[in-house]
C-alpha cells in the first residue's frame, strides 16, 4: 500500500506508514496504536479514538503524534510492533483487541496501556480487577461473550425457532475462544441448539468456514466477537449472503455493512472512551487509578432489507425490542 493511500484511509495527515522517522514538534506527546487489522478495517475505529483524544484536549498533528502499527490480520507480529512501540518511548500505547492488548502488556511494565477488548480483562489477565486495575493497565471492556452469546443466540432461536442446527464462527487464536465456546455450548442446551463450531484464524480459513456451514446445512450463524473477524467484516456478511445463512454479530458495524443483526455494545464507542482515557493518562493519571470502564447499554438492530432478501418476516416480538431497524 502507498504511503499517501494509507494516509487517506486513516485519515490524519500525520500518519505515515511504515511509520519510521518523521518530523515532530518539540514536547509534542507520542502514544501508540496497536491493532491486528487492516488500515482500512481501523478506519471508524480510528474516527472514534481521535474523536475520544480530542475531548481530552488532544489532537493529532497538532499537540499529539500517534505511531499506527497494524498487522494486517497476522497476530504473530503484534509482539514485535509491540516492542517497536516500547522503543519509540510511547508515552502510552493503546491497544485495539486482546491480541494487541497481550502483546504490548508482554513488552512493558512501565509504559501506561489502555485497551478495548469484548474479553474479558481479567481473565485474560491484563488487570487485577476491573474497580481497581492496578498495574500500568486499565481500558475498556465491551463484552463479546458472557451473558451477551446467551441473548445472541437466544435471539436467533426467537426469529428463526425452527433452526436447530447454528454454525458459530470463532477465531481458535484467540485468547478468548475457549470460554467463548462454553457459554455458547451451555446456551444451545437450554435452547435445544446443535452448535458446529467453525474455526477461522485467517481471511481464507473465512471463506472454508462457509463452505462448511453449507455443507452441513446450519440453519444459522453466529459470528462471535473477535478483532480479526470486525476487520474482515464485509467479507463475512458478504459470505454470508452468498450463502443465505441468517446470521447475527455482536456490533451493529456488522449490520450497516449489510449482516442480518446484531446485539451488542457499541464498539466504536468504546474505542472514543479509549481515546479519553488516553487524554487523561497524557495529564498525569495513572492507569491504576482509571477503572476498566463497561457499557451502560447494548442495543439490538436489524436490517430489514437483508431481512427481506433472505425472506424473513421478523416476529412482532422480536422487532417489539429492537433498538433500530436499518432499512
Amino acid at each position: 500500500m502507498r504511503r499517501r493511500e494509507f494516509i487517506s484511509l486513516l485519515g490524519g495527515a500525520a500518519v505515515a506508514w511504515p511509520l519510521a522517522a518523521r518530523a515532530q514538534q518539540p514536547g509534542m506527546p507520542v502514544v501508540g496504536f496497536l491493532r491486528n487489522t487492516s488500515p482500512a478495517a481501523s478506519a471508524p475505529l480510528l474516527v472514534a479514538l481521535r474523536k475520544g483524544l480530542s475531548e481530552s484536549g488532544y489532537i493529532e498533528g497538532q499537540n499529539l503524534t500517534i505511531e499506527y502499527r497494524l498487522a494486517e490480520g497476522q497476530d504473530d507480529r503484534l509482539p514485535g510492533m509491540a516492542a517497536d512501540l516500547v522503543q519509540h518511548h510511547c508515552a502510552v500505547i493503546m491497544g485495539g483487541g486482546s491480541a494487541a492488548a497481550l502483546a504490548a502488556k508482554a513488552a512493558t511494565a512501565t509504559i501506561p496501556i489502555v485497551f478495548s477488548t469484548g474479553d474479558d480483562p481479567i481473565q485474560l489477565g491484563l488487570v487485577a480487577s476491573l474497580n481497581r486495575p492496578a498495574g500500568n493497565v486499565t481500558g475498556v471492556f465491551f463484552y463479546s461473550g458472557g451473558v451477551l452469546i446467551p441473548k445472541q443466540l437466544g435471539l436467533l432461536h426467537d426469529m428463526l425457532p425452527k433452526a436447530i442446527v447454528i454454525g458459530i464462527l470463532v477465531n481458535p487464536g484467540s485468547p478468548a475462544a475457549k470460554s467463548q465456546i462454553l457459554d455458547a455450548q451451555a446456551a444451545a442446551r437450554v435452547l435445544g441448539q446443535q452448535l458446529h463450531i467453525l474455526n477461522a484464524s485467517s481471511e481464507r480459513d473465512i471463506d472454508t468456514a462457509f463452505v462448511t456451514l453449507a455443507q452441513q446445512r446450519a440453519g444459522a450463524l453466529l459470528n462471535l466477537g473477535n478483532a480479526l473477524f470486525f476487520g474482515y467484516r464485509d467479507r463475512i456478511v458478504a459470505l454470508a449472503a452468498r450463502y443465505a445463512v441468517p446470521a447475527i454479530y455482536d456490533v451493529r458495524d456488522y449490520v450497516t455493512a449489510g449482516g442480518l443483526m446484531s446485539y451488542g455494545a457499541s464498539i466504536t464507542d468504546a474505542y472514543r472512551q479509549v481515546g479519553v482515557y488516553t487524554g487523561r493518562i497524557l495529564k498525569g493519571t495513572k492507569p491504576s487509578d482509571l477503572p476498566v470502564t463497561v457499557p451502560t447499554k447494548y442495543e439490538f438492530v436489524i436490517n430489514l432489507k437483508t431481512a427481506k432478501t433472505l425472506g424473513l418476516t421478523i416476529p412482532p416480538g422480536v422487532l417489539a425490542i429492537t433498538d433500530e431497524v436499518i432499512e
